[in-house]
């Protein structure tokens, strides 16, 4: 029987050292158990994967409180003893032992999932001078992108998912008060909520209390996460360990969650006191407030919701402006018409105000709809409006019903535009390229008329437009922008619907908690645009649903495992698919094979999935326009598409961007076989190092954009093949070490951006590229300026970065 002599090993010395030792000992015999050989195996993988990390707590003298492991070890040595003695042809013991084995392994993934998250951010810290030098994958791509590499983080770049929102730049009105009545009841209260009617700056007067010197200097972490109507207590912790360098953990339940949630709360605390707000929580989700109550001293917690928790926990009751500082915010939105006498401006800003209700959010609104407008559109907006009080004893329709009137001055296609926002999900962060290619099949206009309706939108405050990068979107690329949205205005979309039934809508939400339906779902569904979400307990059992006439489909999951409904392959009028998962890994996803052969289909996005690559050519989708991989996992890219005519299956493929996909290192060659491929765009893609030769044959291409892919060292030689290129982005290449020799045959090419590539070699060639417009950094530009006297028609933009924070928002 083998069994660990702990005290030989040295236990009253280096206790760290016993259970790495414990671990070798377990593997070695796991392996030697052949009758379970694949439970035994998966056991020394488990054991082998974690012994990195096991001899990384023992270099910082903290062995000792890895006791549960040990004991863990002991249990495994002792049934893997047992398990040796088992016959090959005993098929109940087998059974029974099988299951022994697969629940120690289950036991100890737990432990290297939590515990030992938990302990190994703890020693990090004990040898690090502050928190802030730990960093997640995604952060760290963000830093390299803003060229960073070489110093020290600054604080403000490690505000991820979990970090205060920034405050616009406006004079907020009428918070003063509030602000310190607030403070007050926070620092007696364990727990405080701040409740009021929707649309009353809730959001806004937690944002200024983070921002409070006091508080910042009584609180030493303030965390901020955004709940909604559709809570995940799992979710949430696992950003909480995530932000504060934990890694990327995985919860089986909400149980284990909780025991993540305290451990890191002890250790944080130890450091100084917490606060965690809690934002946007609904009726109904006390059971998840009680999950974040942890007792301890120095640990609080600030909620907002519309709801009143009065009965529960100590409450704040936000009211709604008072004349005087509702009038300020106003005129602070819009300033008076022309020829206006002081009376009538009086006249009319008293009527405005008493439709806005003191609602900070609807003046904001109706402010900015009126700014700049003229008398006669003032007279207008204040004439169509009914007469009478409003009750705020039913808050909620009246905020709505005060907003109705600038939806109802919007242009129709306006409208329209903004009515599809409500197929997105609450407090969701979308790329305005998801909305725009959706609006392009859904109304027939260019991207760029469409990128300036969501302008217009955001003109009006109906939505907010925030750029991640340089501010610009060159040959329709939209994805350098987020759309986001209040709950309150989205709201608003939706209620525009409900005059209908659901059946006859011509947008419908379906929201899927678990695997229950709503009951019209039999019914054939006559909605062109249709959203469904699901949560992260739907177990993809789909019913057979009807919906002949959608043109736009929006799915939204939060599963780790996914299969596509098998009723899209009836969607015979389905031209857009999006699918964007909003759990924290990538989804597996399954059943693709029911979008082949859609004959209308012409743009898939997918966003955070895990497919393989071959999956996309297999479709046999002869109308796809164009294809976006967002975030996605591919694991091993395969090469053999023999059986399948690239160039047939995907004839009007014009459009790929593959962006943040980290695994990817190369492109499968297929793409190299799409002549009719026109944009190509992999940005953010850090492992990839090289492109096929064979991309010489894509003759079509007009647009090569590589941006922010750092291990890319060259381009190939047969760039040169790509005689319609007329636009290469290489910007953030850093690694990029010399163009092609002969990229002066490219006589198409009419504009090169290459921001922060100093280390690239140009060639002689370049010489030949007449009317060539550069965009680079200053450092960048040295390498153009001593080619001008050859290049007499060279036009070099340099322009300084500014590191752009909002693009940490993203994730």
């Amino acid at each position: 029987m083998v069994v660990v002599d702990w005290l030989g090993l040295g236990l009253g010395s280096v206790a760290g050292a016993l259970v790495s030792e414990g671990l070798k000992i377990l593997i070695s015999e796991a392996k030697k158990v052949l009758a379970f050989k694949s439970v035994s195996h998966e056991l020394a993988s488990t054991m082998e994967s974690v012994l990195p990390v096991i001899k990384e707590i023992e270099s910082m003298q903290d062995g000792m409180e890895l006791q549960d492991l040990k004991d863990t070890i002991d249990e495994a040595l002792l049934l893997v003893e047992k398990c040796s003695h088992v016959e090959k042809w005993n098929m109940i013991m087998k059974s029974k032992y099988t299951r022994k084995v697969e629940e120690i392994n289950r036991k100890m993934l737990k432990f290297c999932q939590v515990q030992l998250q938990i302990l190994l951010f703890r020693n990090q810290l004990k040898s690090m001078p502050s928190m802030e030098a730990i960093i997640n994958n995604h952060c760290q791509i963000i830093i390299e992108k803003l060229d960073l590499l070489s110093g020290s983080p600054a604080p403000a770049l490690v505000s991820k998912r979990c970090s205060v929102p920034k405050l616009n730049n406006m004079v907020l009105v009428g918070l003063d008060w509030p602000l310190v009545e607030l403070k007050k009841k926070l620092l007696d209260n364990s727990v405080v909520v701040v409740s009021g009617p929707p649309g009353c700056g809730k959001t806004t007067l937690v944002t200024k209390l983070c921002d409070d010197p006091e508080i910042k200097g009584e609180f030493k972490k303030i965390f901020y996460s955004v709940v909604s109507n559709t809570p995940n207590f799992r979710a949430i912790v696992q950003n909480l360990l995530q932000d504060n360098g934990c890694g990327a953990i995985t919860f089986d339940d909400d149980s284990q969650a909780e025991t993540g949630l305290r451990d890191l709360l002890e250790e944080l605390t130890k450091d100084g006191r917490i606060l965690l707000v809690l934002d946007d929580v609904w009726q109904g989700s006390e059971f998840l407030l009680r999950k974040f109550q942890i007792d301890l001293p120095d640990y609080k917690i600030l909620v907002t919701s519309q709801f009143d928790f009065t009965s529960l926990w100590p409450t704040y009751h936000l009211v709604p402006l008072k004349y005087e500082y509702a009038r300020s915010l106003l005129i602070q939105w819009a300033s008076p018409p022309l020829h206006t006498s002081p009376d009538e401006y009086e006249d009319l800003l008293q009527k405005i105000l008493k439709r806005c209700n003191g609602f900070p959010l609807v003046i904001e609104v109706v402010g900015i709809s009126l700014k700049g407008q003229a008398l006669y559109l003032w007279k207008g907006q204040v004439e169509s409006w009914s007469e009478g009080e409003k009750i705020l004893g039913k808050p909620y329709p009246t905020v709505l019903e005060c907003l109705q009137p600038s939806f109802d001055a919007l242009d129709p296609n306006l409208k329209e535009c903004f009515l599809d926002m409500g197929s997105f999900l609450e407090d969701q962060k979308i790329r305005a390229s998801v909305i725009i290619d959706m609006w392009v099949e859904l109304y027939g206009k260019g991207s760029s008329i469409l990128y300036m309706y969501l302008e217009d939108l955001a003109s009006q405050n109906l939505l907010q437009l925030v750029p991640l990068g340089t501010n610009e979107h060159e040959d329709g690329f939209y994805n350098d922008f987020l759309v986001t949205q209040h709950d309150i205005l989205r709201e608003l979309a939706i209620c525009q619907s409900e005059f209908k039934e659901n059946l006859e809508r011509k947008r419908l939400n379906l929201e899927i908690l678990e695997n229950t339906f709503p009951d019209w779902c039999l019914n054939t569904i006559n909605a062109s645009l249709l959203s469904i979400s699901t949560d992260d307990l739907f177990s993809s059992k789909w019913l057979e649903m009807d919906c002949p006439n959608v043109e736009a489909l929006v799915l939204n999951l939060s599963s780790s495992d996914y299969a596509l409904p098998s009723f899209i392959s009836g969607m015979k009028k389905l031209k857009v698919l999006t699918i964007t998962n909003h759990g924290f890994y990538p989804a597996r996803l399954s059943n693709f094979s029911c979008l082949s052969s859609l004959p209308n289909l012409k743009r898939i996005r997918l966003e955070k999935v895990s497919i393989t690559l071959l999956d996309i050519p297999q479709l046999q989708l002869s109308s796809l326009k164009k294809l976006s991989l967002v975030m996605c996992s591919f694991g091993e890219v395969f090469y053999d598409t023999e059986d399948i005519v690239v160039s047939n299956a995907l004839s009007k493929l014009q459009e790929i961007d593959i962006d943040y996909c980290y695994d990817l290192d190369e492109l499968p060659y297929w793409i190299s076989e799409i002549v009719s491929l026109k944009t190509l765009s992999i940005t953010n893609c850090n492992k990839l190092s090289q492109l096929p030769e064979a991309i010489g044959n894509l003759s079509r291409l007009e647009v090569l954009r590589l941006c922010s892919s750092m291990n890319l060292s060259e381009l190939p030689e047969a760039t040169e093949g790509l005689s319609n290129l007329r636009f290469l982005d290489i910007s953030h290449c850093l690694g990029l070490r010399k163009l092609p020799q002969e990229i002066g045959k490219l006589q198409n090419l009419k504009k090169i951006s290459m921001r922060k590539c100093s280390g690239c070699e140009l060639p002689e060639s370049v010489t030949n590229l007449e009317n060539l417009e550069v965009k680079c950094d200053e450092e960048t530009g040295l390498l153009w300026e001593r080619l001008k006297p050859k290049m007499r028609n060279l036009r070099v933009q340099e322009e300084e970065i500014e590191h752009n924070l909002n693009l940490l928002q993203m994730f």
